[in-house]
């Protein structure tokens, strides 16, 4: 049973290649029914006075990606941003800042997942109050698959839809850095590292892109 939460000394020997392995490892655990045992009481009473968290995780805010338990994380352990379409926009990228430059994390993982309702909408044209907004963010990912296959938008095409969830997650990876001149400068430092996922509903497994 694991007891101990995340130190500032742990953090600091931490580098962001093995923190992807701990995210691996730990999704690797939830999607076999693996997962580790905690005392959770010892945890919440470490972190008290502080945090030191390894990653901070982008992610969509869709009820069947419990982001924690998909890299069998507990107290402690990481930072989770999320809004419909796991895009960045200057709250997130202030949190991701606070994240990596102020608390220490090591990682940022943008996260998409299949199946996305959000990015089905954007593919469809939706509008609907504050919504619309929301998919003016993915809408870039969408005219990128649109150039790529020759397509016409439609959540009906599970392969459009598909590839636009990864375009997503591409996409937003890169304007992380191109937004943020603290993230790319620790990014270019080797301080942090940036990756991207695709979780799959069915099968709990996060697909990572090269």
């Amino acid at each position: 049973m694991r007891k101990n939460a995340v130190q500032k000394s742990d953090q600091d020997q931490l580098t962001p290649q093995n923190v992807l392995t701990a995210l691996r490892s730990g999704n690797e655990r939830y999607s076999s029914d693996n997962t580790q045992q905690v005392d959770a009481a010892s945890l919440r009473s470490q972190t008290t006075t502080g945090q030191f968290p390894k990653a901070v995780v982008l992610s969509c805010i869709d009820s069947r990606v419990p982001v924690e338990l998909v890299f069998d994380q507990h107290i402690g352990d990481i930072f989770v941003a999320r809004v419909a379409g796991n895009f960045e926009n200057d709250d997130i990228l202030g949190s991701m800042e606070y994240a990596c430059a102020v608390a220490g994390s090591k990682l940022i993982v943008v996260l998409g997942h299949a199946g996305c309702g959000a990015v089905k909408a954007a593919c469809d044209g939706v509008e609907l109050g504050h919504i619309t907004g929301v998919l003016a963010s993915i809408r870039p990912a969408v005219d990128q698959t649109v150039r790529a296959t020759g397509k016409s938008p439609s959540s009906a095409d599970a392969d459009f839809v598909s590839a636009t969830i990864e375009n997503n997650v591409r996409a937003t990876m890169k304007r992380i850095l191109e937004k943020s001149s603290i993230l790319n400068d620790l990014f270019q430092k080797g301080s942090i590292g940036i990756v991207g996922g695709v979780y799959q509903l069915d099968s709990g497994k996060v697909d990572w892109l090269d």
